[in-house]
């Protein structure tokens, strides 16, 4: 049977490559965009099987109502998908208060939004899958990236209680953690905080870093994303690239051994 999705942030990047690759399959999809104009292509070549709706997912009235319009034109909804959101690059001393407040705003805020109107309609139907885009920036952290990586690891944690409370109802969660792929998220879709010379340095090295780094393909991530909606039983998590399994498992490593060198602290920190 073909499915019914909601997708955010699908003009370009992972959400494009999410849609096309439901809609090739024969799912309808509604999809959203601030720019509808970028959809048009996809609805003259899968008709009414696409819907292009135009939403901002920082305007919670205007999310509700596209969820409503998405699930009034198909009938039901099967997998969401919270895939809006941009990268904030800036030390966490450069970042203004209006540029952290965008950020979660968008990829905190947004995800929220369309969770909370999606769930009334999963619970009522009694199946539904929310999926949410995160970032192995939700599960470790880099210099320059602090405010995008709070904004990722507020989103994990939300997701990780939801799939806990909405679960009874048949409803499966997933947070799926790409590492770098080629799309435009540290490109034109990304913004920046001024600079302070201090740490140019520390932008320097990352820039060396970076130099290497070998990008996933995001039609093989939708490719991946397709097995992990059609899996009976989804993962809470699932990383998205190789690079990410080698990264985390460092970053946890390093936490059991900080934890552990520290018990005896802990321990103690409950008194008598």
């Amino acid at each position: 049977m073909s499915k019914i999705w909601f997708i955010t942030g699908a003009s370009r990047g992972f959400g494009r490559a999410f849609t096309e690759a439901a809609l090739s399959r024969g799912d309808r999809v509604a999809a959203t965009a601030r720019n509808t104009d970028t959809l048009k292509d996809l609805a003259d070549v899968h008709g009414d099987a696409v819907l292009p709706l135009k939403l901002d997912v920082t305007d919670r009235r205007a999310v509700q109502e596209a969820v409503a319009a998405a699930h009034e034109r198909f009938g039901g909804l099967d997998i969401v998908v919270n895939n809006a959101g941009y990268g904030l690059f800036g030390m966490v001393e450069e970042v203004t208060e209006q540029q952290a407040r965008a950020q979660l705003d968008t990829n905190f805020f947004g995800a929220l939004h369309v969770t909370q109107a999606a769930l009334p309609l999963l619970r009522a139907q009694g199946s539904g899958h929310i999926v949410q885009v995160s970032s192995m920036g939700g599960v470790i952290a880099f210099p320059s990236l602090g405010l995008y990586h709070a904004s990722k690891w507020a989103l994990e944690g939300m997701t990780e209680s939801l799939a806990q409370e909405v679960a009874p109802f048949g409803v499966k969660v997933t947070l799926v953690e790409p590492g770098g792929f080629g799309t435009d998220w540290s490109g034109s879709s990304a913004a920046h905080a001024a600079p302070i010379d201090a740490y140019q340095p520390a932008r320097d090295a990352l820039a060396t870093v970076a130099e290497g780094t070998k990008y996933g393909d995001p039609k093989a991530a939708a490719a991946a994303l397709l097995k992990v909606v059609d899996a009976e039983q989804p993962p809470l998590r699932v990383l998205f690239g190789a690079a990410p399994h080698d990264l985390v498992k460092q970053a946890y490593a390093e936490r059991l051994r900080t934890w552990a060198d520290w018990e005896s602290v802990s321990v103690a920190a409950d008194g008598d």
